[in-house]
């Protein structure tokens, strides 16, 4: 069982519109302190409603689905923001594995490939 929430990365053009952004989709808390370990926290709360870290939950024994929309123009844009992005949601997941919990947070995005360069003769 999975719950998929769109993400529109247009919104986000440095590291106070990724906290914003993320802030509003997730519902974190007025206390979140918009930095990647507070992300880190909330995520890692995704099937634990009682915590009150986030509004978005993770059904019993599910998963978050997070489909980033327009990803391209998002890791061009602002690189810090797309890796962070990457290297912590898979954090969330290795520190629930780690404690025994399931992952619960995926992303789901399409990055082209970068453009290859011409083929030269070598002969």
């Amino acid at each position: 069982m999975q719950v998929i929430l769109k993400l529109d990365t247009r919104q986000i053009v440095d590291w106070t519109t990724f906290h914003g952004v993320f802030a509003k989709v997730f519902g974190f808390p007025g206390f979140y302190g918009c930095n990647m370990n507070a992300w880190i926290d909330c995520m890692t709360c995704l099937d634990d409603p009682p915590a009150q870290m986030t509004t978005i939950h993770a059904p019993t024994g599910g998963i978050v689905v997070l489909e980033l929309e327009d990803v391209d123009a998002f890791a061009r844009r602002c690189p810090e923001q797309y890796e962070a992005l990457i290297e912590c949601t898979a954090f969330v997941n290795w520190r629930r594995i780690e404690t025994g919990e399931p992952a619960v947070l995926a992303l789901s995005f399409y990055k082209a490939a970068p453009p290859m360069a011409p083929a030269t003769n070598l002969r």
